[in-house]
């Protein structure tokens, strides 16, 4: 009966929905002191109406439904605020709706249907955009975000570095560029660099925790959207562009973006190109440098970048229609992708002086990629259905390691991805819809270290989202069900001549030339078939003015990548001999495991309160993370050659029984907790100084006792700001602890401290503003090995850094 009276009940909201009265709702919006806000916007709830108000505050929202209406109101420096109205037949006049300024920069996020801001969801959501984002954007995405709470950076020698989140990473943190998947290599490997190109971006959304209900199993850990405006929903004419050099890697940039258009095409293109050396540190690069090391820089880090990106949209009275190509071209050195060679020349490539340096060959990374995208979205004025939205995708992406000149290894992605949303308007007080998502990749690594075989992933969920305003509450439900087909056709079991180190013994029974005439014990296929579901439920409540308190349950579920169950071999970036958890150790070496893959499972708990209003605010996130079946390297204190010839005939004694060895990481599967605080604090001393202190702790354990692997450590930050008229200052000093909470072998790090500053100086010339800006990292040169990354011990982060810049926007 229930059903039979929801099923009627759409119907004749369908049937009915275009005899809709035109009541009006119209007023002014003012902040506490009863001063008029110009350009905020307001939006009706549950329909594609928004209307900006006048410079005396004044709006009109129109054709409204009888009966309850719900304003959402947002302006830039104030909290966003929900109003509901009982609406008569003639309509409201002359309302007057209060916004709380804000010390809390409050933006949008893209990322979710909704389009909520960060402190109106019941997880936790930071945005980095506007001039913090091009003050805070590097060469990679892990060190653009590396100061974000609870976001921290596995640092791969400045050229490939990714974000971590709450201690995870890799396939567990999904890069997306607009919203879809960016379609590169980076999350199978450190050394492999994010597609995105931060300096083009208007904003960068993160969303910690569990985020599958969006994005599908792979953001089990978070998820980092690259936002640009290469789709334009509009054709007012804007631009922005940047020059930029640096000093400890000798750094120069320029890129530039501008949206334009005639009638209803809207117009977009945008381009940079970036060329650095190696950087500079304070001392030794080696942790523990031979005799032999030199001093002062991290060689084999230099690189240089270009791309553009064309895109159009055909803008409809109802919405757009647009499509985008974009093209990137990467080449980087890859610091850690030694194998002893002794060569006294190096060659240059694409202009760069590949330095001698001592034992260590430079191998660098060719990346390309294009991406083709569209995106479109349709609103109807009448009916149930009230928006449906389209995202498609379509990502070429190939990078070859070169070694002596000739390619190594060469790692291709062909990706395709499909994403519909169908939001329905208000229904018994619910505002939400339904999504259809697609994606397939064609993964392939061909060459002496392609570790992974050949292999197709495919994955197709349905998922539903919905929200609710309950007086002072907001409810939020979701869940989504998938299915992941992985199929490889030439998987390899090879013999490994597999070994520990005995250092008690006289002689080694292993062979060191093992690895060129490699053996296999079989070879064989794998399809492997799994249906992953995820459920989420949150609310927020504002339970006084200017305060919330936000909390969020959610059971997700993941599929292990191919890299996690199909690798077999030597992995140089990481300095280890990787096997996937589709084999086991047995007696005589390695061979099939017999138990079933499990799908990893997340039980996951935020608590998140805020203040958002007045001269102070914060936030304050608590989160608890069970995680079962949690996919892992684990040392299994074997160790293994790397494949390549370590002989040496220049009669040296390098003195080195076990050069081109390396330990043997099998990824198993364990339970694991994790679980931590994120804390941000804002204070507005006066009208030009603003306080900032933050701090973030994770806490990484497995069940059956030790810890994980590359845990970021505690840290702690302070920034004083200072902003008046034409001038921007601040200055930031960021405490980075000890890290001792290690896993077995794992080394643990010293704690350091690092001090930034930046000014900058605003003034118009004709109709554009340009800033001119100072910005020095690492102000006191301190050596700063990073916990998180593979290379803490091979390279240290960049020491005193100065960048001059100059933007300008019309």
């Amino acid at each position: 009966m229930f059903r039979k009276t929801i099923i009627a009940s759409v119907v004749a909201a369908s049937l009915f929905a275009s005899q809709a009265m035109a009541e009006s709702i119209s007023g002014v919006i003012t902040d506490e002191n009863g001063k008029p806000v110009a350009k905020a916007e307001v939006t009706v709830v549950g329909e594609n109406q928004r209307v900006v108000t006048d410079a005396e505050g004044r709006f009109t929202v129109s054709s409204l439904r009888p009966g309850e209406a719900e304003l959402h109101v947002e302006a830039r420096r104030f909290g966003h605020r929900n109003f509901h109205f009982s609406v008569p037949e003639q309509g409201l006049t002359n309302v007057n709706l209060t916004l709380l300024s804000s010390t809390i920069e409050v933006i949008d996020v893209t990322a979710s249907p909704f389009h909520a801001s960060a402190t109106e969801s019941s997880l936790p959501v930071s945005v980095l955009a506007g001039d913090a984002l091009k003050m805070n954007q590097a060469s990679t995405l892990g060190d653009t975000l590396k100061n974000e709470v609870g976001v921290h950076s596995n640092f791969y020698g400045n050229v490939a570095s990714s974000p971590i989140i709450r201690g995870l990473d890799g396939p567990r943190v999904l890069i997306t560029q607009n919203g879809l998947d960016a379609g590169d290599a980076s999350r199978i490997g450190p050394d492999h660099s994010v597609a995105s190109e931060t300096s083009t971006a208007t904003q960068i959304e993160v969303l910690r925790g569990p985020a599958t209900l969006f994005y599908g199993s792979g953001a089990i850990g978070g998820v980092v959207n690259v936002v640009d405006e290469r789709i334009p929903t509009n054709n007012t004419t804007r631009a922005e562009w940047m020059l930029q050099g640096d000093s400890v890697n000798d750094e120069k940039l320029a890129s530039g973006s501008m949206v334009t258009g005639v009638d209803n095409l809207g117009l977009y293109v945008d381009g940079f190109w970036r060329d650095n050396d190696s950087y500079d540190i304070p001392g030794f690069a080696e942790a523990q440098p031979d005799e032999d090391a030199v001093k002062g820089r991290v060689d084999n880090t230099a690189a240089t970048a270009k791309g553009f990106t064309l895109g159009g949209s055909l803008l409809l009275d109802n919405g757009f229609i647009g499509v985008s190509y974009g093209r990137l071209d990467r080449e980087y050195g890859i610091p850690g992708h030694s194998h002893g060679g002794h060569e006294e020349d190096h060659d240059e490539h694409e202009g760069h002086d590949h330095e001698e340096h001592g034992a260590e060959e430079d191998v660098y990374a060719d990346l390309t990629q294009n991406r083709l995208q569209l995106l479109s979205e349709l609103n109807s004025a009448t009916g149930f259905i009230r928006s449906v939205n389209t995202k498609l995708a379509f990502t070429d992406y190939q990078h070859s390691e070169i070694e002596h000149g000739e390619i190594g290894t060469t790692f291709k992605n062909r990706s395709h991805e499909a994403r519909l949303e169908i939001l329905h308007r208000t229904f018994l007080e619910w505002r939400g819809g339904f999504s259809l998502h697609y994606k397939f990749s064609d993964f392939e690594a061909l060459g002496a270290e392609a570790f992974t075989p050949p292999s197709e992933t495919e994955m197709l969920a349905i998922g539903w989202v919905e929200e609710r305003h309950i007086d002072n509450w907001l409810l939020q439900l979701g869940a989504r069900l998938e299915r992941v087909t992985l199929n490889a056709s030439n998987v390899i079991l090879p013999e490994l001549a597999a070994h520990s180190h005995d250092d008690h013994a006289d002689e080694h029974d292993h062979d060191h030339e093992h690895g060129h005439g490699v053996e296999y014990i079989r070879v064989f296929e794998v399809e492997q078939r799994f249906t992953p579901y995820s459920l989420s439920a949150g609310t927020v409540w504002d339970f006084t003015e200017g305060y919330n308190l936000g909390l969020s349950v959610s059971h997700s579920q993941r599929a292990p990548s191919a890299a996690e169950l199909l690798s077999f071999g030597p992995h140089i970036s990481t300095a280890s001999y990787e096997i996937g958890a589709l084999f086991m150790q047995g007696e005589d070496g390695f061979e099939l495991n017999t138990q079933p893959v499990e799908l990893e499972k997340s039980n996951n708990l935020d608590i998140t309160l805020r203040k958002f209003s007045g001269n102070t605010g914060f936030v304050l996130n608590a989160f608890y993370n069970r995680v079962d079946n949690y996919y892992y390297q684990q040392n299994t204190g074997l160790f293994a050659e790397d494949g390549h010839d370590h002989g040496h005939d220049d009669g040296h004694d390098h003195g080195d029984e076990h050069a081109g060895e390396m330990p043997v990481y099998l990824f198993a599967a364990a339970d694991v907790t994790l679980h931590g605080l994120e804390a941000e604090y804002v204070w507005q001393v006066n009208d030009p100084f603003k306080l900032t202190l933050q701090g973030d702790y994770v806490r990484a354990r497995l069940q059956d006792g030790g810890d994980l692997p590359r845990t970021p450590p505690l840290r702690v930050a302070a920034e004083l700001a200072y902003e008046q008229d034409a001038v921007s200052a601040d200055i930031r000093a960021t405490r980075y602890f000890k890290q001792d909470k290690v896993a077995e072998m794992e080394q643990a790090t010293a704690g350091y401290t690092l001090l930034d500053a930046s000014v900058s100086y605003r003034f118009d010339v004709g109709m554009q503003e340009l800033t001119v800006y100072l910005k020095g990292r690492n102000l006191t040169d301190e050596e700063a090995r990073v916990h998180t990354s593979f290379l803490k011990d091979k390279a240290p982060l960049p020491g005193r850094s100065l960048a001059l810049g100059l933007r300008g926007r019309f």
